[in-house]
């Protein structure tokens, strides 16, 4: 084979290999992103709470129980698909949910809780996204298993639904509530 018989099958060998580079991201799922903070102690934060008869949030929270943190907001459609979730979790006894209320107004909040319920025993009021920064947010909702040692041992991207509340999450908790 000479030079000219190669620079024809460059063309070729440019489109076979963007195709193997995006066969194999087209098949990972996009709600698994990864967390570096996976294993690692809850960040270092203290947050007001949103609504005046209900703590707010902070670090020294964690520890001791296996807890849920679902980050959410009033303008987030996926969180009002998935409340339902939230709220079976906190309504059964499942595991302690907190809330961290990230990049809301007060007002729209809480009217938001109001109108759909409260499920969370702790609200921290993230107007500003700092926290959610430290906490690795995306964006909402997303969902934090919080380990008896104050460590993120899981971090679940999305709305969860049924499926992924009863085959991913509820397992997830009763191991960990079982060590």
């Amino acid at each position: 084979m000479n030079f000219r018989h190669i620079l024809y099958l460059l063309p070729l060998l440019v489109f076979l290999a963007m195709s193997v580079y995006f066969a194999i991201g087209l098949s990972k799922d996009p709600s698994e992103l990864p967390s570096a903070l996976i294993n690692k102690p809850v960040p270092e934060f203290d947050l007001p709470p949103l609504m005046e008869d209900i703590p707010g949030l902070a670090t020294a929270d964690f520890g001791g129980e296996v807890v849920i943190v679902n980050v959410f907001a009033s303008w987030c459609v996926p969180c009002r698909i998935e409340h339902p979730m939230i709220s079976r979790m906190a309504n059964e006894g499942i595991v302690p949910v907190y809330g961290l209320n990230w990049k809301d107004e007060k007002t729209d909040a809480k009217a938001w809780l109001k109108e759909l319920g409260n499920p969370y025993s702790r609200i921290g009021w993230d107007l500003s996204g700092r926290v959610g920064i430290d906490w690795g947010v995306y964006g909402v909702p997303e969902t934090y298993i919080i380990g008896k040692q104050g460590r993120i041992r899981y971090k679940h991207v999305g709305p969860i639904l049924r499926d992924t509340l009863n085959e991913t999450l509820i397992p997830i908790i009763q191991e960990l509530q079982a060590e």
